[in-house]
């Protein structure tokens, strides 16, 4: 593994030093967030949540059980736009792994650095916010530091055609904001068929029995076409579930606001609690925004929160079939405790075809 010493170096001027692999060429961009989670980095690099940011994984080795076959990702590529470690695995071992985390990296044509004080740089992180950054060789310098936030990520990333899964007796319209293949995966273990749709697509005048709005990256506020057409929908009073960047354009959609979160969540052990049970539960997250609770409509409530900083987690309408959740039920990777509320979802389509 021949290496060359590189840099990390963040708009607000802080550099971090370490090593990447010789391939690597170019300034690479992005903003850099960091993750928790033990385990699941080929799940998160493929998450289109993830898009056009640099993940710092805290975990100190990553890498060692390698990279396994596509059935695996949660999209058909990385959206990361790289990957900071503190000590890269130099051999993976597990029976299904198919090549190693450079190896994919390569292919992909993403960017990593190795050696990096990941610590010290997740500390930096949690006191000033994420930031801009870019990965480059040690004598570089980098000069136009982009926030992704800014640009229209969820149409770089959301389905161009819509696309019809299964054959069951209920029809779902799942808008396609990014959409995590084990969101599918859940969906589809029911009796339904579900129709994705691009993130710009006008749904409101076909029959269906039930409406999911999907994960995804950047501002919920730049979605500006998605809300369009879900204030249309909602007027229809279908079944509706969100989950992460869906639970935020839920809320905008009903005259709700959001925030950005000084850094986010993203790991796969953040405690929310359930606020109808008094329940909590672990749940794997990625999000840097979050709803206002102040700003939330009288006739909606919020359903969970979370233990940590109090945001807001999960919203329900107290009458009607909408809910949405930040967090992600589906896990891939992380806990599956919350899988219930997809069967929630289900039974709210089941009662209204009854009624």
């Amino acid at each position: 593994m021949h290496m060359k010493e590189t840099k990390l170096t963040l708009e607000s001027g802080e550099t971090f030093y370490g090593n990447s692999p010789e391939w690597q060429e170019k300034i690479n961009y992005g903003e850099v967030v960091f993750t928790t989670g033990m385990t699941g980095y080929v799940e998160t690099l493929t998450d289109p949540s993830y898009a056009d940011q640099i993940i710092v994984f805290t975990y100190p080795l990553i890498g060692n059980y390698g990279v396994m076959s596509d059935k695996t990702w949660e999209s058909s590529k990385i959206h990361a736009a790289g990957v900071i470690v503190s000590e890269l695995a130099p051999f993976h071992s597990h029976s299904k792994a198919e090549k190693s985390l450079l190896q994919w990296l390569k292919e992909q044509k993403v960017p990593i650095i190795s050696n990096v004080d990941t610590r010290t740089l997740t500390l930096k992180i949690r006191k000033k916010g994420v930031v801009p950054a870019a990965i480059c060789d040690k004598l570089e310098t980098p000069k136009d530091f982009i926030d992704p936030n800014t640009l229209d990520l969820v149409a770089k990333v959301s389905t161009k055609e819509p696309k019809v899964y299964g054959s069951g007796s209920k029809k779902i319209i799942a808008v396609d904001c990014g959409i995590k293949e084990n969101i599918l995966r859940c969906l589809l273990k029911f009796d339904v068929k579900v129709k994705v749709v691009p993130f710009d697509y006008d749904y409101t005048n076909e029959e269906y029995d039930g409406l999911f709005l999907s994960n995804g990256p950047g501002d919920p506020a730049n979605c500006i076409e998605t809300i369009s057409v879900l204030k249309k929908a909602l007027a229809n009073k279908k079944p509706t579930f969100g989950i992460c960047l869906g639970a935020q354009l839920l809320s905008l959609a009903i005259g709700a606001k959001t925030y950005k979160l000084p850094y986010g969540h993203r790991a796969q052990n953040q405690p929310t609690i359930h606020s109808e049970t008094n329940k909590c539960y672990l749940t794997t997250q990625n999000h840097g925004f979050a709803v206002d609770e102040a700003t939330l409509p009288n006739d909606w409530r919020v359903s969970f929160k979370h233990l940590n900083d109090d945001s807001v987690q999960g919203i329900e309408h107290k009458e009607k079939p909408f809910f949405a959740v930040q967090f992600h039920p589906e896990a891939n990777p992380g806990p599956v405790d919350t899988y219930w509320l997809f069967e929630s979802f289900i039974k709210m389509i089941d009662d209204e075809k009854r009624n």
